[in-house]
């Protein structure tokens, strides 16, 4: 319960901080820039790890695989930056807290720490490829 928690505020504090962020053009084409949507980037994780939170609380059978795809887009977000292939529009201290929360989202998606069913060969790789899918297109396209 304390990790629900813990996951919703946190998603929830960062999301409204990274919306608050967000600046919306004046014309219509801006709209399909990639200055643009790639502003949300960060507020997908933020869904990703508040939907990955209320799973948790609600002890959701979906819990791992969303655990497992929110830990494979912050780890994507990490690797991508750090090996140059994009860089990360996560300021620092969100960057640390995700990393910290994905550590913590591998572990218990993994281990099944709640009994709720253990994440699949194929859930864990169809969480992988949406991990990534997700960060290549806020970052990529």
């Amino acid at each position: 319960m304390i990790t629900a928690i813990v996951f919703v505020l946190i998603a929830i504090v960062l999301g409204i901080i990274f919306y608050l962020d967000v600046e919306f053009p004046t014309g219509l084409s801006s709209y399909f820039k990639r200055e643009y949507y790639g502003q949300f980037g960060p507020l997908a994780l933020c869904v990703e790890l508040l939907v990955a939170g209320i799973y948790l609380f609600t002890g959701n059978k979906k819990v791992n695989f969303t655990l497992a795809l929110f830990g494979f887009s912050v780890l994507m977000d990490f690797l991508f930056n750090v090996f140059g292939v994009f860089p990360s529009i996560l300021p620092m201290y969100a960057k640390i807290m995700f990393l910290i929360c994905a550590a913590w989202s591998f572990w218990l998606a993994f281990t099944d720490s709640f009994d709720l069913g253990r994440i699949s060969f194929w859930g864990a790789l169809m969480s992988f490829i949406l991990g990534n899918i997700v960060e290549l297109f806020f970052n990529f396209w």
